[in-house]
């Protein structure tokens, strides 16, 4: 029986019984971790080997943001500090090759890390375009504010993932960089023209549609739809991210349970999956708005299971690589902060 099409967090260092039972029973596609989950090496380790034993695939893919700068859940002393993107795209700028090289370097030590700690997935690189006043949710988590560069570093960071044996999520389709506010805390609209976001938000994605999978974007692009947001609207999801990004990997949504999204948790998950998600994401670990989703989200088939399956069909064992190599070639490009 093919696994449900959600991904669900938990809410501490090790499951709680409840949270196995629920796991067992329900059998989500896969998991997800924050901070709050990952203390030291040893104690990730036996948490992922607990959340496979939930759902007994080896394969069962389990995500963590770690892109980098400001937004890493694995942080020192156990885990490398890692620079934030837009420090890369400086470099690309003065020296293409330098910065793509960093740019895989940077994906592949990253991956060498979760790799070691049973974590498959990281939810990077961020493709998003940052514009002049635009909210700085995102900011330095871009590579750059030009589509190429960022189309550039992208690849590079999906070539370093895969060689580590990591699958990368390309985010957030089709793109939150000109958003005025942070969809963590509230619905951000987008009122540019088609043309506009035809050449500038959806370019870098367009370039990288063959990513294995992509998280949407909480943003509202009203020259589509004017009523929903990316992850709810059937209309954004089949003329740009399928249509006009050509986009065929798993679309998951970026989490249910920010405030971007209204309405109760059932309602929310429907509403993805309607609009063409292939998989929903829930992170805050509470058992109540997980029930709720698990009541609503089936268990995946047709389309939804095949791009499933294919993106589980990119995951490799790492290629051999000198990790120690490449964490000196990151601390003598990035200082303290590798």
């Amino acid at each position: 029986m093919a696994p449900r099409a959600v991904f669900f967090g938990c809410e501490g260092l090790q499951l709680t019984a409840a949270e196995k039972a629920f796991f067992r029973a329900e059998d989500p596609f896969g998991f997800i971790l924050f901070q709050r989950n990952c203390s030291e090496p040893q104690q990730v380790q036996a948490l992922t080997q607990e959340l496979r034993g939930c759902t007994g695939r080896a394969d069962t893919l389990i995500l963590i943001d770690q892109e980098g700068g400001r937004v890493q859940r694995l942080k020192p002393p156990h885990w490398k500090r890692r620079p934030p993107m837009r420090e890369i795209g400086a470099i690309y700028a003065k020296n293409p090759e330098r910065g793509l090289r960093l740019a895989w370097v940077v994906a592949r030590a990253i991956a060498a890390e979760l790799h070691a700690l049973g974590v498959n997935v990281d939810c990077a690189p961020v493709l998003d375009v940052p514009v002049p006043g635009a909210h700085d949710v995102i900011g330095d988590r871009a590579f750059s504010n030009r589509t190429a560069e960022i189309a550039a570093l992208g690849q590079a960071q999906i070539e370093g993932f895969l060689y580590g044996g990591v699958l990368p999520v390309i985010k957030h389709i089709p793109g939150h960089g000109r958003a005025q506010s942070d969809s963590h805390l509230e619905l951000p609209v987008v009122g540019t023209d088609a043309g506009t976001l035809e050449a500038t938000d959806f370019a870098p994605f367009r370039s990288l549609n063959h990513a294995p999978l992509a998280m949407t974007a909480h943003v509202v692009y009203s020259a589509f739809d004017s009523t929903a947001p990316a992850t709810l609207s059937a209309r954004v999801i089949a003329e740009v991210v399928r249509g006009a990004i050509g986009f065929d990997g798993c679309l998951m949504s970026d989490d249910l349970s920010m405030k971007a999204l209204s309405g109760g948790f059932e309602e929310r998950t429907c509403a993805a999956l309607a609009a063409g998600c292939d998989l929903v994401l829930h992170c805050n670990g509470k058992m109540d708005e997980m029930h709720a989703i698990a009541a609503a989200a089936p268990r995946l088939s047709g389309d939804a299971l095949r791009r499933a399956n294919a993106a589980l069909a990119q995951l490799r064992p790492p290629k051999p690589c000198d990790v120690a190599a490449l964490e000196n070639e990151l601390a003598q490009a990035f200082g303290a902060v590798a």
